[in-house]
């Protein structure tokens, strides 16, 4: 078998798997191959989905009738190394042979060679759009933003995100460049683990924008503090630091695990239950809650680029409603005067701004606190006091995460 084609193989499968199946990405992180093969099939499926339709652009000038799906996303991962500036020779012949090795698909192995050695040498996705989002998605965020914000978004969720770490002050941290509201950003970490820091705890993963519902919240040495939804973890991590005594839940067990294992590696400590929100009873009152609710992860789009593929938007009604539910239960555990950080990683209306006006109506007692961040620009805010994060915010910096959040007292 020729150089880098069992990674690529594995990515055309991978492809399938999403488009044709409906399948997340992550359902394929265990993957039969060698580490290092299985972390660039992966990676080459992703940067397929962030430009899938350039590419289908540019392979459409070159076919009269479109190939079934395993042949065309042999061709569209082809296209895709092709524009991002892999050797001609070897991606045209490793797309030859896992054609070829297809019984369903070796007579087509003629159309692939013709089609990709017909492709310009370089320029290739000059002059096309970026991958859009979905209908469902688009049409609501042009209405809150317009056209050219939602084009901007889709160019920043077109390339590969940085990776962002949260920092511990006096612990050693890898070189990159500091954010400004904190967060330390490399665009080219390697392996993690390996990085000056990791195994003494000085920091975790934790994008910019996903670093600032804890930071709004604002934990105080000795405050009890409710992380409501809390898997991962990095903002149970953060409230720890701040000296909280801090309760994580969370409703999934698998999840939870992770943030075991970094509360380890870290030396900080935090109560972690494992149970469902909408049942769970506290032994008493918290001076404040995050809750960072289950919503859409339209905001995560950017690393997460499977997303738009996999979901229709069918589900965001019934979020929005569980969002409301535990919202209102977690209100009922916060003592008076308390604070609450209400946040989703979505760009829906819906899921934020909507969310936020409708609590304000069921809860007159409720005021929003609007308080000064580091680093956040004043046009983030909302008019109501919320904080929305874009992706196109920040764009000379590589981007954030999109997110909603509100501080809430209750009075």
């Amino acid at each position: 078998m020729a150089e880098g084609v069992a990674a690529r193989a594995a990515a055309v499968d991978i492809l399938g798997g999403v488009l044709g199946e409906g399948r997340m990405l992550a359902e394929f992180a265990g993957v039969d191959l060698m580490p290092s093969d299985r972390a660039r099939a992966l990676r080459l499926a992703e940067t397929v989905l962030r430009h899938l339709e350039p590419a289908d652009r540019v392979l459409d000038r070159h076919l009269s009738k479109s190939p079934p799906l395993p042949v065309r996303n042999v061709l569209r991962l082809a296209v895709v190394e092709r524009a991002m500036g892999a050797p001609a020779h070897g991606v045209v012949n490793a797309a030859v042979e896992i054609v070829r090795k297809g019984r369903r698909t070796r007579h087509l192995a003629g159309l692939v060679n013709a089609v990709l050695r017909a492709l310009p040498e370089d320029g290739m996705f000059d002059g096309l759009p970026p991958q859009r989002l979905p209908r469902w998605l688009r049409q609501p965020l042009v209405h809150a933003w317009g056209r050219e914000a939602v084009g901007a978004i889709e160019a920043v969720q077109a390339g590969e995100p940085p990776l962002d770490l949260t920092l511990r002050p006096g612990f050693p941290a890898p070189a990159g460049e500091v954010l400004p509201t904190g967060s330390l950003r490399l665009t080219s970490a390697g392996q993690v683990s390996a990085l000056p820091g990791y195994a003494a705890g000085g920091w975790w993963v934790q994008d910019a924008a996903a670093a600032l519902p804890a930071r709004l919240l604002a934990a105080r040495p000795g405050e009890r503090v409710l992380d409501l939804c809390a898997a991962p973890g990095g903002k149970t991590l953060q409230l720890a630091a701040a000296g909280a005594e801090v309760t994580a839940l969370d409703i999934s067990e698998p999840r939870m695990a992770r943030l075991r294992a970094n509360l380890a590696r870290t030396g900080l400590s935090a109560r972690v239950v494992v149970a469902d929100a909408l049942h769970w009873q506290p032994d008493g009152i918290f001076d404040a809650i995050l809750l960072d609710a289950p919503c859409s992860a339209t905001g995560t789009i950017r690393r997460h680029p499977d997303l738009p593929f996999v979901k229709d938007g069918s589900e965001v009604a019934g979020l929005v409603a569980l969002q409301a539910q535990l919202l209102d239960r977690a209100l009922g555990w916060l003592k008076p005067g308390g604070r609450l950080v209400f946040a989703t990683c979505s760009l829906l209306p819906e899921e934020g701004e909507r969310q936020l006006s409708a609590a304000l109506a069921r809860h007159p007692e409720l005021a929003v606190e609007r308080v000064e961040l580091s680093g956040v620009e004043t046009r983030w805010w909302t008019a109501e006091g919320g904080l929305r994060l874009r992706p196109d915010y920040w764009v000379e910096l590589g981007g954030m995460d999109g997110f909603f959040m509100a501080r809430l007292r209750r009075g």
